[in-house]
């Protein structure tokens, strides 16, 4: 598979991600597929390679960031999913919030 599609997998994944958990209860959320889908997530994360991470770090540092955001409170810290999130984020600093969406898209004019 080239790396491009791997990249797009993985963001469309991340994005997807996000999104199922935005502002979402626990009680409303299938953990067991969360689980699995945390363990794709960091599964692909680790298989692309340094200077691939290394040129869009910045930018995947908010989307796990604001998934941890949405989850932190009814999951806690220590939860695995979270611990989990937090390996793909080398940002010392997460979004303030899950509505952290201050960044300028580079399509943006």
């Amino acid at each position: 598979m080239h790396i491009y599609q791997k990249i797009y997998e993985f963001a469309a994944s991340a994005g997807s991600f996000e999104g199922y958990v935005y502002r979402k209860a626990a009680g409303d959320i299938d953990m067991m597929a969360l689980a699995n889908w945390t363990d794709n997530l960091l599964g692909a994360y680790g298989r692309l390679p340094a200077e691939v991470l290394e040129e869009f770090q910045a930018s995947c540092d908010q989307t796990p960031g604001r998934a941890i955001r949405s989850l932190t409170a009814d999951l806690g810290e220590g939860h695995d999913i979270i611990v989990k999130l937090k390996a793909m984020v080398k940002s010392d600093e997460l979004p303030a919030s899950p509505d952290g969406f201050d960044k300028q898209k580079w399509f943006e004019t």
